[in-house]
């Protein structure tokens, strides 16, 4: 136990469990990405599929008691996902107290000041997001049907156009933290170290495609 909290202090172990926490996200945003598409097979199949996600696990879980597992799971992994990258960049910068002067290390610090402010934009939308979709709590149309809230939500086109701006700093963080973290977990074998930022490039596009498609379909008069 002493040499798992141990090891957790190094900035190796902070990387470490960063990357496994960012993994996780990453399967919820793709998971979460795939639900929203079934808006465009119609408001009984997406309504259909949002009670679902409250049922899920009877009667074994109570209504609603799947998803606030999920939330507290999700919650759990966001909180350590930043208190790590914010515990691995004060270690990095008490550990380089000189300004970099190679071009490869400025073109890190750039990156990693991307990933920081890139977080910080995230979490805003996400918050956002809750209480719009969510809770309802800013949604002046929100009632019992969650595709109506979705299709009346994005009918507004600052609406649209917000969650559209959302996606671009949640790609760049896909695709460096996709590529960040098979580096950390270790997964340097020659075909994976080629294939790395293809296909982490390949999942933050798939990824902003996917949510942008039901907003600008709903603007567009293709989802009603």
């Amino acid at each position: 136990m002493q040499d798992a909290v141990g090891a957790l202090s190094t900035s190796v172990g902070k990387k470490i469990l960063m990357a496994v926490t960012g993994v996780a996200l990453v399967v919820f945003v793709i998971g979460h990405m795939v639900g929203n598409l079934k808006v465009f097979f119609g408001q009984e199949s997406f309504d259909h599929y949002a009670h679902g996600l409250r049922t899920f696990g009877e009667p074994f879980l109570g209504y609603g008691q799947f998803l606030w597992i999920a939330r507290i799971g999700l919650l759990f992994a966001v909180t350590v996902h930043m208190v790590m990258a914010w515990q691995t960049w004060r270690m990095s910068r008490a550990a380089r107290p000189v300004g970099y002067h190679t071009s490869a290390s400025i073109g890190f610090s750039h990156a990693s000041r991307t990933m920081r402010w890139g977080g910080v934009a995230i979490l805003a939308f996400v918050v956002y997001h809750l209480l719009h979709l969510t809770t309802g709590t800013v949604h002046p149309a929100f009632g019992e049907s969650p595709y109506a809230n979705v299709v009346t939500a994005f009918q507004r086109p600052v609406v649209s156009v917000a969650y559209v701006l959302a996606m671009i700093p949640l790609g760049l963080h896909l695709y460096h933290g996709i590529w960040s973290a098979c580096q950390t977990l270790d997964l340097n074998g020659p075909r994976i170290a080629a294939l790395r930022r293809p296909v982490a490039a390949a999942i933050a596009l798939s990824v902003v495609i996917g949510f942008i498609a039901v907003p600008l379909a709903v603007l567009g008069g293709l989802v009603r």
